[in-house]
């Protein structure tokens, strides 16, 4: 697993909003099992919050790693958020929330736009061995 020093702000600045996505969607998680008491058959409340608390505990564990610089962290959180940006526009046009689908699709963008800056990039491809190895080019 490879870690870099010098993680650029930006990585650490997804890597957070990409934890507190991975938190919201265990505190969902948490809402499920408290709702599950409520019904009749809990059975598959209980399976839905068992399914978002291992989706969402691999998102916030994304964002954890970008945050403390493992450089394998990026690409699924990258995953992640362009699912995220297709939950955004259907919020925004089929279900007519504009509102969320208009936030969560700036907010999704904003992560993605943070993992593709150019200090970002060249951190999760590591030191540049040509210059060491002294290349023709």
């Amino acid at each position: 697993m490879a870690q870099h020093s010098g993680v650029p702000s930006a990585v650490r600045l997804a890597g957070v909003m990409t934890a507190l996505q991975g938190l919201a969607g265990l505190g969902f998680a948490v809402a499920l099992v408290v709702r599950a008491f409520g019904v009749e058959s809990p059975g598959r409340v209980l399976g839905e919050a068992g399914y978002f608390t291992v989706l969402c505990g691999g998102v916030a564990a994304a964002g954890v790693a970008l945050v403390i610089g493992r450089t394998w962290a990026r690409t699924p959180a990258i995953v992640v958020q362009l699912l995220l940006l297709g939950v955004a526009w259907y919020a925004y046009g089929p279900s007519g929330q504009q509102l969320a689908g208009s936030l969560l699709g700036v907010y999704c963008a904003v992560v993605v736009a943070l993992l593709f800056t150019a200090p970002a990039r060249e951190w999760a491809l590591g030191p540049d061995d040509d210059e060491d190895t002294g290349a023709l080019g």
